[in-house]
């Protein structure tokens, strides 16, 4: 009984400082514990990585000619083939998502990580190699099964060695990391692109050997979860490992004391710790929100990033203006990641999520507006048009929906079931990439449907509809505590309650 009350008098201790620390303090007390969610999120880059350089080497001359068809005097890739390749990483996605749980919960996360990392390093192989469509579609299945597992590894990591006033920051940084894969991606495949021999499309897909090697390099060194070592009874090790992710000399043992109280909680609530327990009443509104703002990102049109290379082709553009704008596309969206930690520090979650939808819902509708002015194909200022509007929409994506989507998907879930949680939220988003990748090729090509920038009434419409959800649904979670939320959930408070929800 005495232990407990000491447990319990360092859990409040260690609240009340969590809510007093402000951003650069948390900086100065944990700077590894920033180093080491940053390194794994590594892991991240790979999948963004993967599809963006599929969809870049689309557009690719050589890629087009060994593997493609002639049409109306031009090499392409046909819309089935573009669909089964663009398949490969979302399919992946949800197997592994799911397996990956598993891992999480029975290994940890530093394990499992190096595995996937191992797995990944193999199955390039594959791709290196392919010389054909129908291996190269193996290559794609068999990595994206685990590439499915690092955006789950990255934001159940990150949400598990910072402090709440870090949390946001470190949480949002995974959608930094897809904006770098992607970024990376879209700078190789342009430098490859010129070259007019197998090297154009071998030479990007060795590039992904240099993160594997740099992660297995420096793993070894990472310190594992407090939160899932707690779990496992190993107090001593989370202790350890709290040490590790603090700066020398931090008194830890209010920060164990309170993830101790915060897993005896949820315990309490019966939060449970398998793939049912998502889906039963004191979880199941948490897991529609993790779904619902994971699966936005994929209904509002992100998926067309893979496709930005040819969509500026066929909208008008040269394929080397081509390939600038892609770069410099995401190039916009690493910037706007930047800004979302601004916005997330000064202005929390709910506000930035839904201002940002709504302009991009806007956008995207005037990129279909555009599309059906007169003698469209002969005005070329439109279609500059366009891929100006698409590179507004996806700035307002990345300082909005992209990186609050990782920050709500760790901060909604309970603890005992996170990785679960964040898998299952993964898994769902994966299967709705997967009807857009089958629809994106068959929408936008020239020998199919050739929508051209008319998607933007299909992808603006959906992001209509999931502004009424998301503005009804998502809550505040700005600034609480992990035993907060639980409480706060508990009590099946209001969306619109939980930001100046005071608990005593």
């Amino acid at each position: 009984m005495m232990l407990s009350n000491i447990v319990d008098d360092d859990a409040r201790l260690a609240t009340e400082a969590e809510h007093q620390e402000t951003l650069w303090e948390s900086i100065r007390k944990h700077p590894t514990a920033v180093g080491w969610s940053m390194f794994f999120s590594l892991g991240t880059i790979m999948t963004a990585f993967d599809p963006q350089l599929l969809g870049n080497l689309y557009a690719t001359p050589a890629f087009q000619r060994d593997f493609g068809y002639m049409y109306e005097g031009n090499w392409i890739i046909s819309a089935p083939w573009q669909t089964g390749l663009g398949m490969g990483n979302p399919v992946g996605q949800v197997v592994g998502a799911f397996f990956s749980a598993y891992m999480l919960d029975w290994y940890g996360r530093k394990r499992t990580f190096a595995g996937c990392v191992a797995l990944t390093g193999a199955f390039i192989f594959i791709q290196f190699f392919a010389r054909s469509l129908s291996t190269l579609l193996a290559g794609e299945l068999l990595g994206g099964l685990v590439l499915g597992a690092f955006p789950v590894i990255a934001p159940a990591y990150a949400s598990e060695v910072c402090p709440v006033a870090l949390r946001g920051v470190l949480t949002s940084y995974v959608n930094l990391s897809f904006v770098t894969g992607q970024l990376i991606a879209n700078g190789v495949s342009a430098g490859a692109s010129k070259l007019d021999t197998h090297w154009a499309y071998s030479a990007p897909f060795a590039a992904q050997w240099v993160w594997v090697l740099v992660i297995l390099i420096g793993l070894p060194f990472a310190p594992e979860s407090p939160w899932w070592l707690v779990r496992k009874g190993r107090f001593d090790e989370a202790e350890r490992s709290l040490e590790s992710l603090a700066a020398p000399g931090t008194d830890v043992k209010p920060t164990l004391a309170m993830i101790i109280e915060t897993d005896r909680f949820e315990h309490e609530l019966e939060s449970g710790s398998t793939y049912w327990d998502c889906f039963r009443k004191v979880n199941i509104r948490r897991t529609e929100i993790a779904v619902g703002v994971y699966t936005i990102q994929n209904l509002s049109g992100i998926y067309m990033l893979g496709y930005t290379t040819l969509f500026y082709e066929i909208v008008g553009l040269s394929t080397e203006k081509a390939f600038d704008m892609s770069v410099a596309f995401l190039a916009v969206g690493f910037i706007g990641t930047c800004f979302s930690w601004v916005l997330l520090n000064n202005f929390g979650r709910r506000r930035i999520y839904n201002i940002g939808l709504a302009m991009m819902a806007v956008i995207m509708i005037l990129v279909g507006i555009i599309d059906c002015l007169p003698n469209y194909v002969n005005r070329p200022s439109l279609a500059w048009s366009q891929a100006g509007l698409l590179m507004a929409w996806n700035f307002c994506f990345d300082f909005s929906i992209g990186p609050v989507c990782y920050v709500y998907i760790s901060e909604i879930s309970a603890t005992t079931v996170r990785a679960k949680t964040i898998a299952v939220a993964t898994a769902i988003q994966a299967l709705a990439a997967i009807a857009t990748s089958v629809a994106i090729p068959y929408m936008i090509n020239p020998d199919e449907a050739n929508m051209r920038g008319k998607i933007g009434f299909f992808f603006g419409g959906l992001s209509a509809l999931s502004l009424i959800w998301s503005f009804l649904r998502v809550p505040e979670t700005k600034g609480r505590t992990y035993e907060e939320l639980d409480l706060m959930f508990s009590r099946n408070l209001k969306t619109r309650e939980f930001k100046n929800y005071k608990i005593e």
